[in-house]
């Protein structure tokens, strides 16, 4: 049954607060709902409530309001990250909150691959042609300034800081530990682990961060 809420009819012109805004917010919509693909510029503008030509002043093509969503898509993900880091207590042993760190950079960025699918899968579609179109994109990061791979790579460096990860071994392991990850994600929300439950999933999440740890 869908559950969203009911469009608005579209109007001959925008009244009512930011218009950029109000499209960038449906572009988000339409990827929560059906990941990059439904990121289509005329559907984002019937969801504002506007003519088509009214969202040209703000993105002239899909690829531009596509380049916005999956910012705030990979925004989206550094903020699920540094929630599930902030539950980590920092008071403990050095070693100890490192990998707890590590532990939940890990866990945050899998569980809003299962909770926020059309999203994630916005935020890592790896379509080449779109993808170079597309370039750098605006800022992704979360409320603390750092991206998703950025906070892994503040979550290794604290690793070698405590004395948990030796500084020899330190280089490309961000590579190793996001391969990883990001490949139980995939397999979690697209391939034979799809449907398990998620307490199922947690427990191999955590099993997995532990073996990355100790791996790396």
């Amino acid at each position: 049954m869908n559950s969203s809420p009911p469009v608005p009819p579209p109007r001959s012109s925008y009244r009512h607060g930011d218009l950029r805004r109000a499209l960038l917010d449906a572009g988000i919509e339409l990827a929560r709902q059906g990941g990059p693909e439904a990121v289509v510029l005329r559907e984002a503008t019937r969801r504002a409530g506007v003519v088509p030509n009214a969202a040209y002043r703000h993105f002239a093509s899909r690829l531009d309001l596509l380049r916005e969503v999956r910012a705030a898509a990979l925004a989206a993900v550094a903020l699920a990250m540094e929630k599930e880091l902030a539950t980590v207590p920092a008071d403990g042993p050095a070693a100890e909150v490192a990998r707890a760190g590590l532990c939940a950079v890990g866990a945050g960025y899998m569980r809003f691959a299962r909770e926020e699918t059309g999203l994630f899968r916005t935020a890592f579609f790896a379509e080449p042609e779109i993808l170079e179109a597309l370039g750098a994109g605006p800022a992704a990061s979360g409320p603390g300034g750092l991206n998703p791979f950025e906070l892994l790579c503040a979550a290794l460096d604290r690793m070698v800081a405590a004395g948990v990860l030796p500084a020899a071994r330190r280089p490309g392991a961000e590579f190793l530990a996001w391969s990883a990850v990001h490949g139980l994600a995939l397999l979690t929300i697209d391939g034979p682990l799809r449907g398990l439950p998620a307490a199922q999933l947690d427990a191999l999440g955590l099993r997995l961060l532990d073996m990355v740890e100790k791996g790396l």
